[in-house]
């Protein structure tokens, strides 16, 4: 299956520059206390256990502890579609049959929409372990990939009104003012009735400049190589698994070497305006 994603980085993204030579800036690894520039073999990783305490780990225990990339959906458990709070929805994935898996595809797709449930599973993006959630919908299956519990706040500490009517001491009238509000301003979803305003606005900046020819030429360092937006996905091995009953079985070093030659795995949320840059030059508007 193929990975694609789902959503597009459309806000405002401004590049540093240079403003005596129009030269590109990046970011600088400096000591915060003695505002030096330091050499990257002098860095290391440290996590803060403590206020002020750290921990240094070494890059071969990171290693040591990265999820491998398994190329499988792991599918843990299939629940109720209304179960899922949208407050833990993140990502959303594209999810595309590859390799004569349409049949697998549709089978998945239309057994979760006769019954209503959605499939809660565990997938690897570029070394990072995800928690998702399989959703079909339409014709297409979308892998939304999701917030851990410890990363959504309880809500504890909130002052909350009381559940209910009764205990937020709502009128009736007050609630019959507030239905008659809700009706006159309801209506269909149509994400085109909906722009960023902030985006539009600096557009018309830029537009405005570059027809007045107040623009700047600037030559980047070295090409950046645009990364691929697809993530293999081998759906028939996992019905093949889950029909079995069975968790996932440790894959052989020798089936993951293939699979890697065959369809190496690539992230699938990085390629947002690299794959627009001219290898050479790019015009950007004035400071």
């Amino acid at each position: 299956m193929g990975l694609h994603t789902a959503s597009i980085e459309q806000g405002i993204d401004f590049d540093w520059l240079d403003k005596r030579s129009m030269d590109p800036v990046g970011y600088k690894r400096i000591n915060k206390k003695t505002g030096r520039e330091i050499d990257k073999d002098n860095i290391v990783k440290g996590f803060e256990y403590e206020d002020g305490k750290y921990v240094v780990i070494s890059p071969d225990e990171i290693e040591a502890v990265y999820p491998r990339t398994t190329q499988t959906i792991e599918i843990q458990r299939f629940i109720d579609a209304q179960e899922l709070p949208f407050l833990y929805l993140e990502r959303p994935y594209y999810v595309a049959p590859i390799n004569k898996g349409q049949k697998v595809y549709a089978l998945l797709r239309e057994v979760l929409l006769k019954t209503g449930k959605i499939g809660l599973a565990k997938v690897v993006i570029a070394t990072k372990q995800h928690l998702a959630v399989l959703v079909p919908s339409g014709k297409a299956m979308v892998l939304n990939l999701l917030r851990w519990g410890d990363e959504v706040k309880s809500l504890e500490g909130l002052d909350l009104p009381p559940a209910g009517v009764k205990g937020a001491k709502v009128s009736a009238a007050e609630m019959k003012m507030a239905e008659q509000l809700v009706d006159s301003m309801s209506g269909k979803w149509d994400p085109e009735d909906f722009k960023d305003e902030f985006k539009s606005a600096v557009m018309k900046i830029v537009q405005k400049k570059v027809k007045a020819g107040d623009t700047e030429t600037v030559i980047q360092p070295e090409e950046e190589a645009p990364e691929d937006s697809s993530n293999v996905i081998d759906l028939t091995e996992l019905l093949q698994r889950s029909l079995k009953g069975g968790k996932s079985p440790q894959t052989s070093n020798a089936a993951a070497k293939k699979r890697s030659a065959k369809a190496p795995a690539k992230s699938a949320g990085t390629a947002r305006k690299t794959a627009s840059k001219k290898a050479s030059a790019k015009t950007r508007k004035a400071a």
